[in-house]
């Protein structure tokens, strides 16, 4: 683990391993720029993704990548409707001598890929979303905690709703971004597939330890947040909820129900984190903007008149910024 003598040393390193990871990264991954700038903002923040795209996106591929180049272990869940809750934690079984042992399951890895979660029925997703929470897994009355870091990208497939188990509000408030995956451009396209049709596989370095990646968690925690930055993120979030006294107008034509106060804190720590990777040793404005919309996209229900009307959560956020 590397030791510096001050925070702005600290931050500086966070920064410069940053522009290292995304050129690392870019070995592997073609495009999705901006995934993996949230995906590791995620990672330094201490939260969690949903990662909404069609199959074939490169999902599993990217978080593998990003593991390996961040020296973490790495486990994959393929969520299944049969999936029972002992098969994500673990569960106790007997061993020879009659004595009950608990056998770990696949959420104790650093990065766990919750493949398809809406997949599986509300039982298995609320284990894994209790370890989300508590960083430790209860088993047969017994806690066991996780090894930190520890983050969850969980992915959901937007086109086949058949037979699948959608998460509820309450379950996605615990994810920090929802993360949108796009098909890549032409071009983008187009070295895709010259480097994935070739024999040479690119090898990822390893640029930061488990030990780096928590001293840089704390390192975000301590970065200093004017007040008037607090009070944009607060009062942006206030803007979301429907028929309050700060509530936006187009907001409470649309909304039926806006962001708790868990987004507020993400938008504080979001804005922290986007600013130490940027080079900047404290948030503006322009950093909450910057990470606001993955933020509040999983947070506002629309009403009836906006479904009716093909207005999107995306632009009313927009709108609000």
């Amino acid at each position: 683990m590397r030791t510096f003598s001050s925070d702005k040393e600290a931050a500086d390193a966070l920064a410069a391993s940053y522009r290292t990871l995304r050129q690392e990264i870019g070995k592997v991954i073609i495009g999705q720029d901006e995934v993996v700038r949230l995906v590791l903002t995620a990672v330094f923040s201490q939260g969690h993704c949903l990662l909404v795209g069609v199959p074939g996106l490169a999902k599993t591929l990217l978080i593998q990548t990003i593991a390996d180049s961040l020296d973490l272990s790495f486990n994959r869940i393929q969520f299944t409707p049969d999936l029972m809750p002992s098969d994500i934690v673990g569960s106790e079984t007997m061993n020879q001598q009659r004595d009950f042992q608990f056998v770990k399951g696949p959420v104790f890895a650093n990065i766990v890929l919750a493949d398809e979660i809406n997949r599986t029925p509300p039982k298995t997703q609320a284990a894994l979303l209790e370890s989300m929470q508590e960083y430790s897994v209860t088993v047969a009355g017994k806690r066991y905690p996780l090894e930190r870091p520890f983050f969850v990208l969980a992915t959901q497939n937007p086109i086949e709703q058949e037979g699948t188990y959608p998460l509820p509000e309450a379950q996605l408030d615990r994810f920090m971004f929802n993360i949108e995956l796009g098909y890549p451009s032409y071009e983008a396209e187009l070295q895709i597939v010259k480097n994935t049709t070739s024999d040479t596989k690119p090898s990822v370095n390893k640029i930061l330890h488990s030990d780096d990646i928590q001293a840089f968690q704390h390192l975000v925690r301590r970065v200093p947040v004017a007040d008037n930055v607090v009070e944009y993120a607060v009062s942006l979030v206030h803007k979301t909820r429907p028929n309050t006294d700060r509530a936006a107008a187009r907001v409470s034509q649309l909304l039926e129900w806006g962001a708790g106060p868990r987004a507020s804190q993400h938008l504080i720590v979001g804005a922290k984190c986007n600013a130490l990777l940027n080079g900047k040793y404290s948030p503006d404005i322009e950093d909450v903007k910057a990470i606001a919309l993955p933020i509040l996209r999983h947070r506002l229900v629309r009403n009836f008149k906006a479904e009716a009307e093909g207005i999107s959560i995306d632009q009313i956020v927009k709108e609000l910024l």
